[in-house]
């Protein structure tokens, strides 16, 4: 069985900071995590989002803009407005990334400058999503094509090289826009967190995604229970290897 993703993860100056924000921009729950890292949760088990946010401790320094970022839907125009003030309000702030004034989104940067868009109404790609409507990543066809396999997500796009997967179930999409990719510079500010079906062999799955064409960079922890890896763009990701 392929590995479930269980966290979205930012690495964070300050956590309580940036969970408060996020927790306040989504109206989730948070909740203490493993050692100095805080996490935000849906309000009901069966949210749409199929993840968590978690918000780690780090001294990583952010370069350029991020390889992802959260689009954010609207069920209306006034909906829109209201999450927008809403992340003003919170601590956010207007961001120009060469944005054309007839696009109807609005990009805005949480209070440590990672983006994020609030989409306008009447999005039919994200009608079938949910609040979080996508995850938009930076990112070749190729990637696209290794998370699907990876997580076991049907591609749901897959046109003049940009793809979409997402759950089975439904919720958020995950997104990459094809090329030009940028070049990676440093470690990634945000990242997936995976974890296994109870009874998997971890170390089988691992062998899995490196077949997929992950590469192994080390073990996190001292008991090898975490391990980090890159994706073919080279994007860094964890899977928790013992069951939960």
């Amino acid at each position: 069985m392929a590995s479930q993703l269980f966290a979205i993860c930012f690495h964070a100056a300050q956590p309580s900071t940036l969970a408060r924000f996020w927790g306040g921009v989504l109206g989730w729950n948070a909740i203490d995590g493993r050692g100095d890292d805080i996490e935000i949760l849906p309000p009901r088990p069966d949210g749409l989002a199929g993840f968590r946010i978690r918000f780690l401790p780090s001294r990583v320094p952010k370069v350029g803009q991020n390889r992802a970022h959260f689009d954010l839907t609207s069920a209306s125009p006034e909906a829109q407005r209201h999450t927008v003030a809403r992340a003003l309000e919170l601590g956010g702030e207007h961001i120009d990334v060469g944005q054309r004034p007839e696009e109807g989104h609005v990009v805005l940067a949480d209070p440590e400058g990672n983006e994020f868009c609030v989409i306008e109404a009447g999005n039919k790609f994200l009608a079938d999503t949910g609040f979080i409507g996508a995850l938009a990543c930076d990112g070749t066809q190729e990637v696209g094509y290794f998370w699907s396999e990876a997580l076991g997500w049907p591609l749901v796009w897959d046109q003049d090289q940009e793809t979409a997967i997402q759950s089975p179930d439904g919720g958020t999409k995950i997104t990459w826009g094809g090329p030009p990719v940028a070049p990676k510079t440093g470690t990634n500010k945000l990242f997936f967190e995976l974890t296994l079906p109870a009874g998997t062999d971890g170390e089988a799955e691992v062998a899995r995604l490196m077949s997929l064409g992950a590469s192994r960079i080390n073990s996190l922890e001292g008991d090898g229970s975490t391990v980090l890896l890159r994706d073919p763009d080279g994007n860094e990701f964890s899977v928790r290897t013992e069951s939960r």
